[in-house]
């Protein structure tokens, strides 16, 4: 049975953490009586800690916002990820928001332990933000996978992981870290492959790392002539999807590159510039052409011309009935 203030802190933690609790369910989590629980509740109310009960069988104990903000109980990894989240902040992207962000990121990083701050800092460190329209969802990636790339890169030891390939099969890379790049919304890692003999992008949601990490290992000088984010931004629409394509849109390159839409863009001339996109889904991709908002001529591959056909006909078809409609919804209205 946890002491008195342990177990305080623990059912504060609890409350924090859930909607609504009954007492038997608080009083399993923390293995003493009910009435232990009521007590309990009564401290935190000294404490100044708004505990909100309902009486009756569907009732229990709830939270409520109080005038002053309470003291939050973060576990390790939820601490890492607002850490991280508040650092990106922090960077940008979201307007007004970089002061209030950077004055709460130092208020956190003051009271996390010296082992998760480490963590964050070397996280933060070794992390290459890439602004840009974030797709509606993108893969789950754990912040252990995230700091054990980042540690690895810190301190220059080999990392060996597990990776899902395009088609589903799975291969153990053995590579040498440099940085995490965040994109849109995906996280990657841009390594040195030393058994392919040269620099690669993995994304991070189809690595699973190996432990122990592998010897420690002399820098190399980094892909770009440094600039990590140019070499993403340039391989990740290509290399790292299972279809690519080109297309000639009709529009001045600066207009589409003001929209962060992510493909690499070439102009071509005034009026005219390449894009080169990937997917996984050439479906999806037609789709997402559909969103940039100007004229295209698809110039490869066939099948993503094929792609772009079968979705014109499907909205074709979702149209081709409403003028009729509409002409007999009118005839048939009473005079």
């Amino acid at each position: 049975m946890l002491e008195t203030s342990a177990r305080l802190l623990k059912l504060l933690s609890l409350l924090q953490a859930h909607r609504e609790w009954t007492g038997p369910e608080l009083a399993a989590r923390l293995e003493v009586s009910t009435r232990t629980i009521r007590n309990d509740v009564e401290r935190l109310r000294t404490l100044g800690y708004p505990v909100h009960a309902t009486p009756g069988v569907a009732g229990g104990y709830r939270l409520g916002a109080g005038a002053a903000l309470p003291p939050l109980l973060l576990d390790d990894e939820e601490a890492v990820a607002m850490a991280v989240g508040l650092g990106r902040a922090a960077g940008g992207g979201v307007e007004g928001i970089e002061e209030s962000s950077v004055r709460a990121l130092a208020k956190l990083e003051q009271v996390l332990p010296s082992r998760l701050r480490r963590r964050v800092n070397t996280l933060n460190a070794y992390t290459v933000q890439i602004p840009g329209q974030v797709p509606g969802s993108t893969p789950a990636v754990s912040p252990e996978v995230l700091t054990t790339i980042a540690n690895a890169a810190r301190d220059h030891e080999r990392l060996r992981f597990d990776y899902t390939g395009h088609e589903g099969g799975t291969t153990v890379r053995n590579v040498e870290p440099h940085r995490l790049v965040h994109r849109r919304g995906r996280w990657y890692l841009v390594a040195y492959d030393v058994e392919r003999d040269g620099w690669r992008t993995f994304r991070v949601d189809r690595v699973r790392p190996r432990t122990p990490s592998g010897p420690r290992f002399t820098p190399r000088e980094p892909p770009a002539d440094g600039d990590v984010a140019a070499y993403v931004e340039k391989g990740v629409n290509t290399a790292m999807w299972r279809h690519s394509g080109t297309v000639l849109a009709h529009a001045p390159a600066e207009r589409l590159r003001a929209l962060s839409l992510g493909p690499e863009i070439e102009p071509v001339d005034d009026a005219t510039c390449l894009l080169k996109l990937g997917g996984d889904d050439l479906d999806g991709m037609a789709a997402w052409l559909g969103f940039i908002g100007v004229d295209f001529e698809v110039l490869d591959p066939p099948e993503l011309a094929e792609a772009v056909v079968r979705l014109s006909e499907r909205y074709r078809r979702a149209v081709s009935g409403r003028s009729g409609r509409g002409q007999r919804g009118a005839a048939g209205c009473p005079t």
